[in-house]
């Protein structure tokens, strides 16, 4: 049987709204996915509900629908999307209502927040891939989910398309693994890629399409024609974004990247093989969101002479008007001596206020605004007073698989509920890794990013850092080098923190998960990158010293 070809059209709700047409012009396709959900993203659209209970949904991707449905269903291609969020049968209502030529299906089952959770404003629970299946299975040419693993939008088509069944334990490893590098859409075809100065034409990078085999095993490739690249390292990158250890839990498999292996096979084309597969966990991940409080911020301008005595007399004035409780400061000193512009005579100041009260949220930026007249010389902010913002807060819960009813809704109506997996168990530990000793040699002090990759992101309060050597000959260096206490001296702000490593020798890298570095979540925190997108960057800049052989 030949390879399903399954493309993505969405790695988040803002992504490129033309990906959809363009995927669907660019090239032969079978199934089209669209990832819409992320931690932040359940508590945007728990606001939304909050606001209107008929909301809850992407409204992106229903006007996406809007340009393109008529062409998908000429050419046969199947939509499968997780833009359900809070509100999967309002949206499969909506679709209707679009066009009702359209058959459409949906899954429900991922909202727990009946189940009590302390001070929920959203809990939903991950499901797994076969509810959509049985969507799929039933004819739906839409199918709309709300909180599944991201993968599941992927694995689903495959294991409806080949007649999978729950004990092909490694082709759902493989196909999880295909699902899970194309899920965050152009991450895979050279964005955000640590040597992006390589790729030729990322002006417009194509979105990428796993090519998935009978056996599990994919080709990650892109339409002909389209920006970017896709390469081992791509690929690769994508890999280790936002993961933990080597065993990389799902509701359906658990699926082992220590088994991954990534082979180029011509020009935009990288193929996975070998992925084990093992039973699932006998839990389902729950992603509760709630609400604490409120936010606002302010930045002042430093120019010049006295930065520190300058940022002393703003934050005692706005200390002794507002009150210190609940404010964080943070002086970035981008100031340069003699410079030659104002901007790079600057420093910035930045102020943030976590506080219950909302009018107090409101008047701390008022209160910086009122000393333009009585303070520094030379003050100025980057921006007027505004009202606060609601502070969310991300926790997991983890319930029984036997807990959650996770239900299919088929096109006619018919409710069809998905038994949970008949085999699960508690992953083990991992065999510790055996790296051959380092031989000495003289050294040149560099940028560790002159030979080292990485991408990094955020999971709730904690980091994920994947960095990899892009020649297998650095990689016992590499992991000598990079140990847990090297990172905390590289890395100063995770110095007090637990830092979990897991060596990945198969991919010529290591994962690193840095716990409490986000404090309690990207809409909480008052981080300068709250997401921690750029902590990979920040490591690849620090220097060290590189054997010379290794350069």
């Amino acid at each position: 049987m030949t390879a399903v070809r399954i493309g993505n059209a969405s790695g988040f709700y803002g992504d490129r709204f033309a990906a959809m047409r363009e995927m669907l012009t660019g090239g032969p396709l079978d199934y089209l996915t669209g990832d819409y959900l992320a931690e932040l993203t359940m508590l945007i659209l728990g606001r939304d509900r909050m606001k209107d209970p008929a909301l809850g949904y992407a409204r992106t991707f229903l006007r996406q629908l809007e340009d393109t449905i008529d062409l998908a269903l000429e050419r046969g291609v199947k939509i499968v999307t997780n833009a359900g969020g809070l509100n999967p049968e309002g949206l499969a209502a909506a679709i209707r209502e679009l066009n009702p030529r359209v058959s459409v299906a949906h899954v429900e089952g991922d909202d727990l927040l009946h189940r009590g959770f302390d001070g929920a404003l959203t809990a939903n629970a991950y499901l797994g891939c076969w509810g959509i299946v049985e969507c799929l299975n039933a004819g739906a040419d839409v199918v709309v989910t709300g909180r599944v693993t991201d993968a599941s939008l992927v694995v689903a088509p495959a294991a409806h398309h080949f007649g999978w069944g729950r004990d092909d334990l490694d082709r759902l490893a493989g196909a999880t693994v295909a699902g899970h590098v194309i899920e965050c859409g152009t991450q895979a075809t050279g964005g955000n890629f640590a040597f992006f100065t390589e790729v030729a034409d990322l002006t417009h990078p194509g979105f990428p399409i796993a090519e998935i085999a009978e056996d599990g095993s994919a080709v990650i490739t892109k339409h002909d024609g389209t920006g970017g690249t896709v390469t081992v390292d791509t690929v690769k990158a994508q890999l280790l974004y936002e993961i933990g250890g080597p065993r990389y839990l799902g509701p359906d498999v658990t699926s082992r990247f220590d088994t991954v292996a990534l082979t180029q096979d011509g020009p935009d084309r990288v193929v996975i093989t070998g992925v084990t597969g093992e039973a699932p966990p006998d839990t389902l991940k729950v992603c509760v969101n709630t609400l604490d409080g409120f936010r606002n911020g302010m930045t002042f301008v430093l120019c010049g002479l006295d930065i520190d005595a300058k940022a002393a007399l703003a934050r005692e004035q706005l200390v002794d008007t507002i009150g210190a409780d609940g404010l964080e400061w943070t002086l970035a000193r981008t100031d340069h001596a003699d410079a030659d512009t104002e901007e790079a005579a600057s420093a910035l100041l930045h102020v943030t206020i976590r506080t219950p009260d909302p009018k107090r949220a409101k008047a701390f930026s008022r209160a910086a605004v009122e000393l333009a007249l009585a303070s520094y010389p030379g003050f100025t902010l980057t921006s007027p007073p505004g009202d606060g913002s609601p502070v969310g807060v991300y926790r997991p819960e983890y319930v029984p698989q036997d807990a959650v009813e996770h239900v299919a809704v088929l096109p006619d109506g018919t409710r069809a509920v998905i038994a949970p997996p008949n085999v699960t168990a508690v992953a083990p530990g991992v065999v510790p890794v055996e790296i051959n000793p380092v031989t000495s040699g003289p050294t040149k002090r560099v940028p560790l990013g002159t030979i080292v990759g990485a991408r990094s992101g955020d999971k709730g309060g904690d980091a994920n850092l994947g960095v990899w050597v892009r020649d297998p000959a650095a990689y016992p260096w590499f992991a000598e080098e990079l140990t847990v206490a090297r990172l905390r001296e590289l890395l100063p702000e995770a110095r007090d923190l637990d830092i979990d490593r897991h060596p990945l020798p198969n991919l010529d890298a290591i994962n690193f998960v840095l716990h409490g570095l986000l404090g309690k979540g990207v809409a909480a925190s008052s981080r300068f990158d709250p997401q921690a997108k750029s902590l990979g960057e920040w490591l690849r800049s620090r220097h060290v010293d590189i054997p010379e052989a290794l350069l």
